[in-house]
């Protein structure tokens, strides 16, 4: 059975594995792609949206969830207010 829970941690662990990331790595030719990291190995994917991303894992038969980045952006995904 799969261990799809995901706890705050995660989030905290995910966050800091993209900032090493980054750190170590230049993403510039990546710029606008989507990021998945997983917090239990430490492992990223990389794909043109969430959905690429999540096809790659399932083909690799991996299940467990994802925070997901978009590469040279603060948030992945800002929802304007309405005027």
């Amino acid at each position: 059975m799969r261990d799809s829970r995901w706890d705050p941690a995660d989030t905290v662990k995910c966050e800091q594995i993209w900032k090493e990331y980054q750190q170590q790595h230049d993403l510039s030719a990546r710029y606008g792609q989507t990021a998945g990291i997983d917090p239990k190995t430490g492992r990223i994917w990389f794909g043109e949206s969430i959905r690429d991303v999540v096809n790659q894992r399932e083909a690799e038969g991996l299940k467990s969830p994802l925070f997901f980045e978009r590469v040279g952006h603060e948030t992945y995904y800002l929802k304007g207010g309405r005027r």
